[in-house]
């Protein structure tokens, strides 16, 4: 891989109860545990901190792909839900649901754009195989 960009963040503390910051120091977080992991809340974590990633990465490869498809979506929003939980086999896992909002398409077109945006997106080539990713469209 040709590198382009690297991205650097630490974390301090406890990990989930702590805080991180990028090391060009734009953005810093406090984190804590959310309350349904039996945590205090009150603060983001690194699912939402995913979430928010997956999401604008994969509507920007959305974006790309409907210019190279020739289509011109509206209205377009891309939400992550990432959820965490215990694996069978021990330890946690990730999975996702990609639920894709577009207008001024066909639903046809718009199933191929996500599928072809799912492709590209580094988000999705980093978890594809890894955890279940499932891609929801509503075509209005």
């Amino acid at each position: 891989m040709d590198t382009l960009y690297t991205a650097v963040a630490t974390s301090i503390g406890d990990g989930r109860n702590g805080s991180a910051r990028t090391s060009d120091g734009i953005l810093e977080v406090q984190l804590a545990t959310p309350v349904e992991m039996g945590g205090a809340g009150g603060a983001t974590n690194p699912e939402q901190l995913f979430a928010l990633g997956y999401s604008a990465c994969f509507h920007s490869a959305l974006k790309g792909q409907a210019k190279r498809l020739g289509l011109e979506p509206t209205d377009t929003a891309v939400t992550a839900e990432v959820g965490i939980g215990k694996l069978p086999e021990g330890g946690f896992g990730l999975e996702v649901a990609l639920r894709v909002e577009l207008a001024n398409v066909t639903e046809a077109e718009g199933r191929s754009l996500v599928e072809a945006a799912h492709e590209v997106c580094p988000y999705s080539n980093a978890t594809r195989g890894n955890i279940v990713v499932t891609l929801d469209l509503d075509v209005a």
